[in-house]
């Protein structure tokens, strides 16, 4: 495991759209910048080195972020992969897509909802959003949210920047209230 650095974001949000919020919302990432052990070379089809290596990079920067956030209890999560331009876009959607929310949900004891992810290739500096989503409900509108986090000298041509993140306190003054499971259930019966 080849990581030059690691980031920690901590926003806190206390008010929102002039209004304070009763509960500050708190959204934290960690992301490490790791060697991309495939930049440069052809394309390949085995990514297995690269989904071992997000699991153990995941377990870090989970444990970081949940140290962060102390008694603060998250209600979302999500993960993004900013991949160097000296490599490809699998290398990202390899390192999020297949078990780095293994160690996410172990850390957090998470449920079973799908956990967003974002992957795109870029240079150095450019920004990444990380969306969230619920982490027992898919359908919890006030854990869809999102962040944006960016690393000044990351990733260089041949870095991954791997981040996951965890959202408490909900969407800032959330009032949106969306479809019930039942209501979302049976529109779905009906475009069939």
């Amino acid at each position: 495991m080849d990581i030059r650095q690691i980031y920690l974001f901590d926003q806190e949000i206390r008010a929102e759209a002039n209004r304070p919020l009763a509960t500050p919302t708190r959204r934290v990432a960690a992301a490490a910048v790791l060697r991309n052990p495939h930049a440069g070379k052809p394309a390949m089809d085995d990514f297995s080195g690269l989904v071992d290596l997000s699991v153990a990079v995941g377990e870090i920067l989970t444990t970081r972020v949940l140290a962060a956030l102390g008694d603060a209890r998250p209600i979302g999560y999500g993960k993004a992969a900013l991949v160097g331009t000296a490599g490809d876009l699998e290398h990202g959607a390899a390192m999020i897509h297949v078990r780095i929310g293994l160690a996410m949900r172990k850390g957090a004891g998470a449920g079973p909802a799908l956990i967003p992810g974002n992957a795109k290739v870029g240079p150095a500096g450019m920004p990444i959003d990380i969306i969230f989503g619920g982490m027992h409900d898919a359908w919890d509108y006030n854990a869809m949210d999102s962040m944006t986090i960016g690393i000044p000298d990351a990733p260089r041509p041949d870095e991954i920047l791997l981040a996951v993140a965890f959202l408490a306190g909900g969407r800032p003054n959330a009032r949106i209230a969306g479809a019930s499971p039942e209501a979302v259930a049976a529109l779905m019966r009906g475009l069939g």
